[in-house]
């Protein structure tokens, strides 16, 4: 008899392996990669993408947005070219209108004066106001737009500029004055920063920008970034374009405000009866905390007895 071999046959090779699938944004970096706007970015060279660098940007954009509406607030806080002039005649009686103010033997229209640019604001000086920050907004646009196609077309960074915050404070605040209350005018002030930039365009050309960047100290330059911030946060905080928590006071320069006594209504501990109506909770008494009913507290001060 012949010995019948039992070893089960070998089993098949195994199949290729597949190429690894890609996806569609895999393959869209890699094409705009090696094309001219690739190249022209360096993509491939300092490992980035095109995907990448698009949410970097979004990113960053949405991170300085605010600057649009915040810087346009601040400087139209200047009173720009706004002046005395644009403030309108208003009638002796604030309830009544310019035009009917002539038609009544017994009130007259009160010629506008130095105090027309502050509370209460004349309101031919507010609209002028309002189209300055509307002016100022597209400003900050343009200048934002072309710094930034600057930086990224000619210099191939990829950096973000944008006006910066707290110099447009100085400037509103400080030199100019709230409303063109300082020593300097606004044109003026205007003519001093347009020399400042020649002569920081001037420093940075010759390289000795960089080098006076140096010599501040790292803890200053790291802890300015918290610093704007907080300044952010103190000026949402005020009353003028904010939440109201903070204002003025003569003693302390800022003070808690307080909700006006119009808007305030007492807190008490109540209960609903069965047949609707609402009382006191026994041996409940009205609390001496308020509610403000305005949203927002606008008296600068927290004495609640007036």
């Amino acid at each position: 008899m012949e010995d019948i071999d039992s070893t089960p046959p070998p089993p098949p090779p195994p199949p290729p392996p597949r190429p690894p699938s890609t996806s569609r944004i895999t393959r869209l970096n890699s094409y705009i990669s090696t094309t001219r706007i690739g190249k022209r970015f360096k993509l491939a060279q300092r490992n980035t993408t095109f995907t990448t660098e698009l949410r970097a940007g979004t990113a960053t954009f949405l991170t300085m947005a605010y600057i649009l509406a915040v810087n346009a607030s601040i400087l139209s806080d200047s009173g720009g070219t706004c002046s005395i002039s644009d403030c309108i005649p208003l009638c002796s009686d604030p309830s009544v209108s310019a035009a009917d103010c002539l038609n009544r033997p017994n009130l007259r229209l009160i010629p506008p004066d130095a105090t027309c640019k502050f509370s209460p604001i004349n309101p031919g000086y507010a609209n002028c106001l309002e189209k300055l920050r509307k002016d100022l907004i597209v400003a900050t646009i343009a200048s934002s737009l072309i710094g930034c196609v600057i930086m990224g077309v000619l210099a191939n960074l990829p950096l973000a500029l944008a006006p910066g915050m707290g110099t447009n404070a100085y400037f509103a605040y400080t030199v100019v004055g709230f409303h063109g209350s300082g020593t300097v005018s606004y044109q003026s002030a205007l003519a001093a920063v347009f020399i400042e930039g020649l002569i920081f365009l001037l420093i940075s050309a010759v390289g000795l920008r960089a080098k006076l960047a140096k010599l501040v100290p790292k803890p200053v330059r790291i802890s300015s970034s918290a610093g704007i911030g907080l300044f952010l946060a103190f000026i949402g905080l005020q009353g003028n374009q904010g939440l109201g928590l903070i204002g003025y006071s003569s003693s302390t320069l800022v003070t808690l405000g307080g909700c006006p006594s119009s808007s305030r209504a007492m807190l008490a501990p109540v209960m609903m009866l069965p047949n609707g109506t609402v009382s006191l909770i026994p041996g409940g008494t009205v609390s001496g905390n308020i509610l403000c009913l305005n949203g927002r507290m606008e008296s600068p001060t927290l004495c609640f007895l007036d």
